[in-house]
This record gives C-alpha cells, sequence and structure tokens, in this order.
C-alpha cells in the first residue's frame, strides 16, 4: 500500500521548493506588495481553471470541480449548519450576568461586521480575529473565555458571518504601521513555508494541489479559503472554526500543530483574508 508521502510524490506535491512555488502564482516570498499579490493570484487561477469566474471561488472546491459541486448543490438543499445558526443566534442575544451582550462590544452591534476581519489593531501591535474579539468580550464581561475550535464559539461566529453575507471582504494593511505590513509578509512566509515529517506547506496542497487528487480528497484552491467560516464539515460531523481547519492541516502533514488563535496562525488569517479582498463573505458554509 501507498504511503501518504508516496502519494504526495505521484501528484507532485512535496517536490517543489517554496520559492519556486511562491513564483507559479506570479510573485515570490521576497515581494513587498500585497495587491499585486493579490491580483497576481487571481491571475494564476484565471490561468488555471479558465472560464471560472473570480467570485466562484468563495465555494472552494466546488468552484472548480463539477461533479463535487454537484453533490454539494444537493446538501445545500437543507444545509447542515442551520441549526447552528438558530444558537449562534440565541447565544448572540443573551444577555451576561451583567445585563451586557456580545452587541455591546463591537461596532453596529455586531451586526454585518465579519467583512472587516482580521484586522491590524495599531493599539495593541497585533492581528484580531473575530474569534479573539468574542473571547475578549466575554472576559471583558465577566464570562469564561469560550473553546477556541467549535461548539458555542463557531456558533457565535457562524451569526455573525450570516448577518454579514454579501458583504464585501476588505482587509487593510494600514501603511502608516510598518509592523501590519510585517505581519502579513509572516503569514504570507508561513503559508509557503515547509513543516512537519511529510515536508508540506499549505501552498504544496492549496495552490499547486488544488484539485489535485489525494487519495479521495480533493484540496480547494487558496483563493477564497476563507470566506466561508464557520464551516460545517461532514468528516466533523459538527461547525468548527478556520483555526480548527488549520490545526487539522498540521496534523494531516504530520507535523505538531500550534495553537488555535497563535500569532502565526492569525497572521496566516491575516495573510489569506487580505488575498480575498474583493470576494464576498459566504459562511458559514458547508464541505466534506
Amino acid at each position: 500500500m501507498k504511503t501518504i508521502r508516496n502519494w504526495l510524490l505521484g501528484a507532485g506535491l512535496v517536490a517543489v521548493a517554496p520559492l519556486a512555488l511562491a513564483a507559479e502564482t506570479g510573485f515570490t516570498l521576497e515581494t513587498v506588495d500585497p495587491e499585486a499579490d493579490r491580483l497576481a493570484l487571481q491571475e494564476f487561477y484565471q490561468k488555471r481553471f479558465p472560464g471560472v469566474p473570480v467570485e466562484e471561488y468563495v465555494n472552494g472546491i466546488y468552484a472548480v470541480d463539477p461533479p463535487s459541486r454537484e453533490q454539494w448543490d444537493a446538501l445545500m438543499e437543507f444545509p447542515p449548519y442551520e441549526f447552528d445558526l438558530e444558537e449562534g443566534k440565541v447565544l448572540f442575544e443573551t444577555p451576561f450576568a451583567n445585563g451586557k451582550t456580545y452587541a455591546d462590544c463591537f461596532e453596529n452591534g455586531g451586526i454585518g461586521i465579519r467583512h472587516k476581519y482580521p484586522y491590524w489593531n495599531k493599539e495593541e501591535g497585533t492581528v484580531k480575529t473575530l474569534e479573539q474579539e468574542i473571547n475578549e468580550c466575554r472576559e471583558a464581561n465577566g464570562e469564561e473565555p469560550l473553546r477556541w475550535k467549535k461548539g458555542a464559539i463557531a456558533q457565535i461566529s457562524a451569526y455573525m458571518a450570516w448577518t454579514s453575507r454579501g458583504k464585501t471582504f476588505d482587509i487593510e494593511i494600514p501603511e502608516d504601521d510598518p509592523r501590519a505590513l510585517q505581519a502579513y509578509l509572516d503569514g504570507k512566509q508561513f503559508f509557503y513555508a515547509k513543516r512537519g515529517q511529510l515536508n508540506l506547506s499549505c501552498a504544496n496542497c492549496h495552490l499547486q494541489g488544488s484539485r489535485v487528487l489525494i487519495r479521495a480528497d480533493l484540496p480547494g484552491p487558496m483563493l477564497g479559503q476563507p470566506t466561508h467560516f464557520p464551516v460545517y464539515r461532514s468528516k466533523w460531523g459538527e461547525i468548527g472554526t478556520l483555526h480548527r481547519r488549520y490545526e487539522g492541516c498540521h496534523r494531516d502533514s504530520r507535523s505538531v500543530p500550534l495553537p488555535p488563535q497563535s500569532e502565526e496562525f492569525r497572521k496566516l488569517e491575516y495573510f489569506q483574508t487580505y488575498m480575498s479582498n474583493g470576494l464576498v463573505v459566504n459562511g458559514p458554509g458547508a464541505r466534506k
């Protein structure tokens, strides 16, 4: 029986060095122009999958693989995340012990703001994610933080994403704070860096390996990846956060995963979401 590594070698997903792989998209790891990176990525996919509109990439693998799309369309007749959305709305609106709610912590009462996350917080000098600020809201109001990967935090985040559906991602990298650009570049470096016993990078599977069969799985494209999170995965049987997926990808490459909401994962999310600027929020989603 072939090992996972042999499968990857057969698909050509292991041998390519990070610099060469990055260059496939029209930029290198040394590029310091995020907008040039974003446009180059779109051009890469337009050449790789001709005829697929850029806006379709919010649907992941279902944008570029018709057989998978047919199965997904049938699944979405009764979206498996509907109960999580209902529960997320209840949790979002339920007052804390002090009488306040999540709406008191967020701009616009927390409605229709998902497309602004993650963002660079100049005062704290760090990338802030939506789930991170959900827990900060709880702690500021005397409540215990939620677990990062699933359950209530994913349900609340899913409801907030639902209220933002159709809004266009507009992640900013403030020019007046060079630390923001460095955070983007760190996330970019992380995306292309190889790790684990299988010597894989995120890019091996989700850029070079988009729609390349690895056993029974077809990795989705990088473009649009964060747009549909939180996501209900059939494999999980429940809804989960983007950082839960990051952790799972690390395990799949046989590397020691970083904890959800670690600085490295938040920078990765910053990079990936900036690369999806111009696409719309369509979370929560459903995937295999």
